[in-house]
């Protein structure tokens, strides 16, 4: 049996009926997605009559080894085959695989299609054919290039001598962006959305303009958001003007508030406006407040989701008020202690509290002197604390020494990154 046969190979190959009369040429390879997502269906044959189904299960022999190309014998007469009324609800491999980009999940990349590995599976006395991967490399370019211009033979001679460059089907996500023309298939980001927000983002900026707001606009709202931090700014803003202000909402909702600050900055007033009216009142205020604020600033890069107790908390009380926080976690690592009218009285790192009896009180766990900056230093400030003090959050504070927000390791990085 053929270890696997390539769709070009097939696209074109004489099509013979029962008779052996020479019935059309394939024009096209199909699956039926919502059936099997990986096995062909059907082989769309060109007739003098027009296109026809020709289902796989009537392919009696597929011949991969043909002086120019395949040969596809089949059971029945052509007149039998169903009339190919209608594509909706079926996968046309040429049409929408070949040369179109689609996402190696694996990989974690936009790649482009060059071939596709069809591999044939045992069957009685018929030919049944799976999807088994798709090839990005030369091997497929090169097959579909010198096709019609020298023996299949001798093109599989060459092609075979070059490194296989293939993704499994399995590790593949489709990207559908034009019902019109093509199938419109439910598709499934869940795959997409396990992968790191910094990788998703490298995807997203790879593809086309009209492919990545389909892959954007597919994502769940948490894991735009995220994505959307790593990306950048002008780019965020073309992907935000792209969706409906529902959505958008939504997204920012799940930001950091100085992230989501930053970019609502960024985007048209209307369009900002329109955003915030949707949000809901508590993320509204906070990213609202942070507006006021100029973006090279302390307070312009600071966010206002912190852990903050009393100075007379114990070890205790701050790991509850870490199970409850609602916001971020992931950039937490540090406790602020405040007194009751908000002034910052000290900041105790989390390491400390795993290292600690839960009875014991937080003020002692403080350091004498905790590093603190005004609302209005300077990004140059800001990233020189961070570098003396080898800091991974500075707390920012308003006149009255009160805590406004803290400015977090990531936000010093990025900042340093965009003047690289």
């Amino acid at each position: 049996m053929m270890e696997q046969i390539a769709l070009s190979s097939i696209l074109g190959a004489p099509v013979y009926d029962e008779a052996g009369s020479l019935a059309g040429h394939v024009r096209e390879v199909a699956l039926s997605p919502q059936d099997d997502p990986a096995r062909v269906s059907d082989f769309v044959v060109k007739t003098s009559e027009g296109d026809r189904l020709l289902p796989v299960k009537s392919v009696r022999s597929l011949d991969p080894t043909s002086v120019r190309s395949a040969t596809v014998r089949a059971l029945g007469k052509a007149a039998d085959w169903p009339p190919l009324v209608s594509s909706g609800g079926m996968l046309l491999l040429e049409r929408d695989l070949l040369d179109q980009q689609i996402i190696d999940v694996s990989g974690r990349k936009v790649v482009r299609v060059n071939d596709i590995d069809l591999r044939p599976e045992a069957a009685n006395g018929s030919v049944k054919l799976r999807i088994g991967g798709v090839d990005i490399g030369l091997r497929g370019a090169v097959r579909r290039l010198l096709k019609g211009l020298a023996p299949s033979r001798a093109i599989e001679a060459l092609a075979s001598r070059m490194p296989e460059k293939a993704i499994p089907w399995e590790a593949v996500d489709l990207i559908e962006t034009d019902p019109a023309r093509r199938v419109r298939l439910r598709l499934e980001y869940d795959r997409l959305s396990k992968l790191h927000p910094a990788d998703i983002a490298d995807i997203l900026e790879d593809l086309a303009p009209a492919e990545r707001e389909a892959v954007f606009e597919s994502l769940d709202e948490d894991v735009a958001a995220d994505a959307l931090e790593e990306i950048d700014p002008k780019m965020q803003v073309e992907l935000m003007r792209s969706i409906d202000s529902d959505k958008a909402a939504d997204i920012v909702e799940e930001m950091e508030p100085d992230a989501a600050a930053d970019l609502l900055a960024d985007l048209p007033q209307e369009t900002s406006d329109e955003i915030l009216e949707e949000m809901e009142p508590k993320e509204r205020e906070d990213v609202a407040e942070l507006l006021t604020f100029k973006e090279n600033t302390a307070a312009g890069r600071m966010t206002t989701e912190f852990v903050a107790v009393p100075p007379h908390a114990t070890v205790a009380d701050a790991i509850l008020k870490l199970r409850t926080f609602a916001g971020e976690t992931d950039l937490i690592n540090t406790i602020f202690l405040v007194h009751a009218g908000g002034k910052l009285a000290g900041a105790v790192q989390l390491v400390s509290l795993v290292l600690a009896p839960a009875d014991t009180r937080l003020s002692t766990l403080a350091p004498e002197h905790v590093i603190s900056c005004r609302a209005g230093a300077k990004d140059k400030e800001v990233a020189e604390l961070f570098d003396k003090y080898n800091l991974m959050s500075l707390p920012v504070v308003d006149e009255e020494g009160r805590l406004s927000g803290v400015v977090t390791a990531d936000d010093v990085i990025s900042v340093l990154r965009d003047r690289i």
